[in-house]
């Protein structure tokens, strides 16, 4: 493994600070940390959970001012986002926080005991859920409060019983460092053992690996692309006592619009969807990445559509992205754009920017045939892009989302109205999305109860599963049945030993 990696100015690229990686023995002291402090978490209290979780919100708030301008050098997001994404994280404690204070971590199954012999009579039982273990937490690029050191899966984790041991992102390693630090402060402060929130950096592919493969690791949970995930999961099934690995992954987000909606209101959701594209240089895994324009059901149903592509494509022309994450992205999105040259796709806008200036946004058209037959095209382009898909009728729209197999989400617009093609067209969303969207736009994910942020491959690797909401805290937890259980264990109602 590398020994060191730098930290850059995601706006100049010049060089920030120069970190050391994390060793072999690095991983193997923070995962055993971990397992050292997981007797301890697993039987605290739903109280002392909150309490850590709020202390983390609360140090978070105090530490804003050097956390987002620290943030703002290496991700070139910007204080406002920055400012508004800290403020969610903040949420996100404070909701797992009051989660775990209820006691839903707790929650038991009692199913007493019915006399007679077998299958109606039973034994008494009673099912509980317990903590899974030390959870290895990647930390994504595109969102490095939320989604990163104290994000969504941190908090889930730590309320549900479950030390962490963080994969820090090398996009933003000195906002890690000194996010991290914050929380040591916050654990001696509680007289926790520092081992409870672990940390791990470098470059290398390697120190991902090595952390998923350690025995103490009980799971893990990833937010990035469909490749770095793929190969973890991967690492996480072939250890010799395999683990869940819950990865969130790429998605390319279709967007239906049916041709009334569009004649009703065009410009104004050309407008809003210019904004969602690129929205954060395009860097969400809710990007819309594919609009899918039925030219069918309206007599003038391809007029409208072809008016509607030039509406957007104005809508896009205005507006102005900032520079991406990392080089690395700006290179592969440039990419990702040239292979949909490669693959007959026509640009609607593809204005090239200028030498060291952020990325254009992209609008692109092809044929449903085209897309259906040609992988470069049903790829995520991650950054400021979208590519028109023109349909035929509902049976090929079906056809292009099934072309699609699994997304976060997908959008259906123009759906008020219940008809037979309608019913296809929701029935074909549910069956490839972990959201369906029937206003707005798919960027912008509530963190509430009834959220779902995850779907079929490839866009994760559990579609069973969430990774934003209240239900992300079910990954870290297990069933245990215990039957004919003496009375001080079913004393403890469900409260891990």
């Amino acid at each position: 493994m590398s020994t060191h990696f730098s930290s850059y100015n995601a706006r100049t690229g010049e060089v920030l600070g120069t970190l050391t990686a994390s060793t072999a023995a690095d991983i193997d002291a923070a995962a055993n940390a971990a397992a050292a402090a997981f007797p301890l978490w697993q039987a605290s209290s739903g109280a002392q959970r909150a309490t850590l979780l709020r202390a983390l919100a609360a140090g978070l708030e105090t530490g804003r001012e050097a956390l987002v301008a620290l943030a703002d050098q290496e991700t070139a997001l910007g204080p406002v986002r920055l400012n508004g994404e800290l403020d969610r994280t903040a949420f996100q404690l404070r909701r797992f926080a009051d989660i775990a204070e209820r006691g839903v971590p707790f929650d038991y199954l009692d199913d007493p005991a019915v006399a007679g012999a077998p299958p109606a009579g039973h034994p008494a039982m009673q099912r509980w859920s317990v903590p899974l273990g030390p959870v290895a937490m990647y930390a994504a690029s595109n969102f490095p409060f939320a989604f990163s050191v104290l994000g969504g899966d941190t908090a889930a984790a730590l309320a549900a019983g479950c030390p962490v041991v963080i994969k820090g992102h090398p996009g933003h390693p000195q906002l890690t460092r000194q996010t991290w630090a914050l929380i040591q402060q916050v654990l001696t402060a509680q007289n926790l053992p520092a081992g409870l929130v672990g940390l791990v950096q470098g470059a290398s592919n390697d120190v991902g690996v090595q952390l998923v493969r350690h025995p103490a690791i009980a799971a893990a949970a990833f937010t990035g692309s469909t490749r770095g995930g793929a190969a973890l999961a991967a690492e996480a099934a072939a250890r010799p006592r395999p683990i869940p690995f819950f990865g969130e992954l790429g998605s390319i987000n279709p967007v239906i619009a049916l041709p009334a909606e569009l004649k009703a209101k065009g410009a104004e959701l050309a407008t809003t969807l210019a904004g969602s594209i690129t929205l954060g240089c395009g860097q969400f895994c809710t990007n819309p990445g594919v609009i899918v324009l039925l030219d069918a059901g309206l007599a003038d149903a391809q007029a409208v559509n072809d008016a509607f592509v030039q509406q957007l494509g104005q809508a896009l022309a205005g507006q102005n992205p900032h520079a991406m994450l990392t080089h690395g992205m700006r290179k592969n999105f440039d990419a990702g754009v040239a292979h949909w040259g490669e693959a007959g796709a026509t640009f609607v806008v593809h204005e090239v920017s200028a030498s060291g200036q952020p990325p254009r946004p992209v609008l692109a058209q092809v044929s449903a045939e085209a897309f259906m037959t040609k992988l470069a095209l049903r790829e995520e382009v991650f950054g400021p892009s979208s590519l028109v898909v023109r349909a035929a009728s509902v049976a090929q729209a079906l056809q292009l989302l099934q072309a699609v197999g699994g997304s976060l989400t997908v959008t259906v617009w123009g759906a008020q109205a219940e008809s037979a093609d309608v019913q296809a067209l929701v029935r074909g969303a549910m069956a490839i999305a972990g959201r369906v969207l029937f206003a707005g736009v798919p960027t912008g994910v509530a963190v509430t109860a009834a959220q779902q942020h995850g779907g079929p491959w490839p866009s994760s690797t559990r579609p069973e599963s969430t990774s934003v909401g209240d239900a992300a805290l079910v990954r870290f937890l297990r069933p245990v049945s215990l039957q004919d259980a003496p009375a001080w264990l079913l004393a403890r109602q469900g409260r891990p030993l």
